[in-house]
């Protein structure tokens, strides 16, 4: 009996060690579609392919998640943009920003960079409503359930900003129609496969919550595809939550954002529309 017991023993220390240490790291090809008809119906089929063509790598972007049982990091991987390719200097972030999720203290801290400047947006892990479904599929190697859940979409609208139309005597009557616009909540379907085959509870971007990694997730216009994942247990892969940049709510960083998008739209109002005379 002795030697089943330890050898039971030395299994059971194993299994836990492995637990402990239990990370990796996880591909994603993220792709967004844009809805063109909120730049007017007065803008040519022709300008609009040219606005998609130079907002490709807007649109298109590659991220890794970094994980182990407790913590994620998810950064968008950086890439040289060809000429004349790159999207709109004010969304990007230059692939310095990251978004930092940690169970056990409960926040999210999306570490970003715009117009220059360094924020810190803090949020508390509230756990998501999520819908549990009994739908499966593959993805890769492992089998994946669905999850669907709705919620508050309070990402900016870029679209939206930069599609509102009138100027001069209009500039009341588009204060009173945004003001409507404002006091609807924009809502967001989110379809989500997981995999409790990698157990951790969580996922690209803000997504967690669920009994198992996220490999892929659908949220309004915008798919996530886990494209590779890579386990491992030997060394320690560190995951540091974000400490410099300005600290600010979600609804404070909208504030600025906002702030400074609209100054942005005053100027390529001036110059026949988005991305006037060839600039970013």
């Amino acid at each position: 009996m002795r030697p089943i017991l330890t050898f039971l023993f030395a299994f059971v220390t194993i299994a836990t060690f492995a637990q402990k240490n239990f990370q990796g790291k996880a591909t994603y090809m993220s792709k967004t579609t844009m809805d063109m008809s909120r730049f007017g119906e007065q803008m040519s089929e022709q300008r609009k392919k040219q606005i998609m063509a130079r907002m490709k790598n807007f649109l298109e972007k590659t991220y890794t998640l970094t994980f182990n049982k407790t913590a994620s990091s998810f950064k968008e991987e950086v890439s040289l943009d060809a000429p004349g390719t790159s999207g709109p200097s004010w969304g990007r972030n230059n692939g310095q920003g990251s978004i930092y999720k940690n169970t056990k203290d409960k926040k999210i801290i999306e570490d970003v960079e715009q117009f220059s400047k360094r924020f810190l947006i803090i949020e508390e892990m509230d756990q998501p409503k999520w819908e549990m479904g009994i739908e499966t599929k593959k993805i890769g190697q492992y089998i994946c359930y669905k999850a669907t859940m709705t919620l508050e979409d309070k990402s900016i609208d870029y679209g939206k900003i930069f599609g509102r139309r009138g100027r001069g005597n209009n500039k009341e009557k588009d204060s009173t129609i945004t003001k409507q616009k404002v006091a609807k909540k924009r809502m967001l379907n989110i379809t989500a496969w997981y995999s409790p085959q990698i157990s951790v509870s969580t996922g690209p971007s803000k997504y967690y919550g669920l009994p198992g990694l996220i490999l892929e997730l659908n949220a309004g216009r915008t798919t996530m595809l886990c494209t590779e994942v890579v386990i491992s247990s030997e060394s320690i892969i560190e995951i540091n939550e974000p400490k410099k940049g300005k600290e600010v709510s979600r609804e404070e960083y909208n504030k600025i954002i906002k702030v400074k998008t609209e100054e942005l739209k005053e100027q390529f109002q001036g110059r026949g529309g988005l991305g006037g005379r060839g600039r970013n």
